[in-house]
Formats: structure tokens, sequence, C-alpha cells
């Protein structure tokens, strides 16, 4: 039997992303038997983030400044703006060091049925953020999915009186990817999207 506590923790940490209940108890029982090496930082690091960490008013990343770092780093390009779906794509194009423009999360994509429209996703804040900055491009990076596609063409239809490039990310082929392993769509739009060489 297991306390009402233990149940609770591995409860928790099943419910994260990427755990499951197996996962969950694993992680479970190595924090209580290393607290001090594991358990005791991860409370106090845990905490730290409770109080510190906060949404940027202006992008909607996540940092202990607001403005975030990002926003407030004077070499960044001011004139290309990245509008991503989720703070966890703005963290990857970071990640790949490839993307030196500044960034805008929506925070989801357009969706009728679950009841999210452009308020909900901050698109009016986002329309007053162009018309106020010298952005001369918008990268729209959304996921390649219904509702994603369907979140762009609404920005770029909101975006055709402004005197904006408006960019969105290639789809298609990944490096290293076997034409044999690639589903349908993705060998469709890469046939649709393909180039001068």
């Amino acid at each position: 039997m297991q306390s009402e506590e233990l149940i609770r923790l591995i409860r928790l940490l099943s419910k994260l992303p990427g755990l499951g209940p197996r996962s969950g108890r694993r992680a479970a029982l190595h924090l209580v038997q290393n607290k001090e090496n594991a358990l005791a930082p991860l409370i106090e690091a845990l905490n730290t983030a409770k109080e510190m960490i906060q949404t940027c008013q202006t992008c909607g990343n996540l940092d202990t400044l607001n403005p975030c770092s990002l926003c407030q780093n004077k070499g960044r390009d001011l004139k290309t703006l990245c509008i991503v779906e989720d703070v966890s794509d703005l963290w990857a194009l970071e990640r790949s060091g490839s993307f030196k423009g500044l960034y805008y999360v929506l925070g989801g994509t357009l969706s009728a049925l679950s009841g999210i429209g452009p308020e909900e996703l901050k698109i009016p804040e986002l329309l007053t953020r162009l018309h106020n900055e010298a952005v001369e491009e918008v990268i729209l990076a959304l996921n390649a999915t219904i509702e994603g596609q369907t979140t762009a063409h609404y920005i770029q239809s909101q975006l055709e009186d402004l005197p904006l490039k408006v960019t969105a990310l290639a789809h298609g082929v990944p490096v290293g990817g076997e034409l044999n392993y690639l589903d349908d769509s993705t060998l469709a739009t890469a046939l649709s999207a393909r180039r001068l060489l």
C-alpha cells in the first residue's frame, strides 16, 4: 500500500507532458529516494518559477523580466516579427539560432468548436502592435494543421491593408528524411512547394 501523499505525487507527475502513470511512478520513486539531491532542488526551482516567471506583455514569452529578455535585446531585428502558436514553438526557433527578429505568441489557434476566436488569441493586440511598430515582415510560423493554416489565413487577411511582407515557413521533406517514410500530405506539400535549383 502507498500513502495518500505518495499517490498524489505520482498522480501529479503523471499529468506532466510526456509522462504517464509508469513514468510518474518512476519519477516519484527517484525523487523521494533522493530527497537532498533531487527533491529539494526541484522544490526550490518550482517555488522560484512560481514567484518569478511571468508572461511577457509584449510578445507572450515566459521570462523573469517583463518585457522579456528577447524583447529588450537591442541586437534583435526589429523589422521582422515571427508569429507562433505557443511558447514552445518560440523556444524551438530560438534553439535553432537561425532567427534574430522578434516574436508574438498567439497562445493557440482559432477553433470555432472550442470557442477560440481572435480575441482569445490576442489578435487585436497583434494588429495594434503592427500598427505601432516599424515591422516590415511578418513570418507566420504556425503548425501545418487545419487549425494552424486557418489561423494563418485569418491573420494574413487582417494584414492586407498594412505595408507588410507576409511570409510562412516552408513545409515539406525534412533534411535527412527519406521519401518512403513520409506521409502523403507532406509529400504533396513538398511537391507543390518545389523550388528552382
